[in-house]
């Protein structure tokens, strides 16, 4: 249980942190002139629903993991540390690919509520599958650890991407954001795959 409640913090930490969705807002803010406090606004708004589809999805896998293990008792040991290992290993070799999040459409034409709603449909349409695979694992473990995860999740994710963006919105975070977005997969599945080894490890 320790292992997967670590192992779900970090793969939140790292979604909080990594580029990869809050960076196009940024740059979207900056060309539309958006003040810090719009931006934080429309960042919340959109982490918020880009968090819910995501804790949607996990609490069904969730489900499904309690009524596999239910029927199966080795599913929680054996089969959801396998899937993190191998989920792991699609982000190691998807990373190369090097995908970004984009909005939809050209921005220039759009007007300011369009855009906004763009961001918050196009990020609710895209959940964090990394974190899945803990929901699922979770669900066997029973209501309580699910219930971690996904709060954890939620407030890390939706605190993180809008602190981080305060901070490069006001130019005090200067990481090099295009490496870290290149190597966001690679980082992932790294984690996912120590995640898996460790829970068959420990079990």
């Amino acid at each position: 249980m320790l292992t997967l409640i670590s192992g779900s913090l970090i793969i939140s930490v790292l979604h909080a942190i990594l580029p990869n969705h809050w960076l196009p807002v940024l740059a979207i803010a900056k060309k539309e002139g958006w003040s810090l406090a719009e931006t934080t606004r429309i960042t919340w708004m959109a982490a918020a629903s880009h968090s819910t589809s995501t804790v949607l999805l996990g609490l069904l896998l969730a489900f499904l993991g309690a009524g596999l293990s239910e029927y199966w008792g080795k599913f929680s040991l054996v089969v959801t540390p396998l899937l993190l290992i191998l989920l792991g290993a699609f982000f190691i070799y998807q990373h190369i690919r090097h995908h970004h999040f984009h909005l939809h459409g050209h921005p220039e034409l759009m007007t300011k509520n369009r855009i906004v709603g763009s961001l918050i449909l196009t990020m609710f349409l895209s959940p964090c599958f990394e974190i899945e695979a803990y929901f699922l694992m979770a669900g066997g473990m029973g209501l309580l650890v699910t219930l971690i995860v996904a709060a954890g999740y939620l407030f890390i994710t939706i605190a993180g991407m809008t602190l981080w963006i305060r901070l490069a919105y006001r130019g005090i975070s200067r990481i090099n954001w295009h490496t870290l977005e290149h190597n966001a997969g690679i980082i992932t599945g790294i984690t996912l795959i120590a995640s898996g080894v460790m829970a068959m490890w420990l079990r």
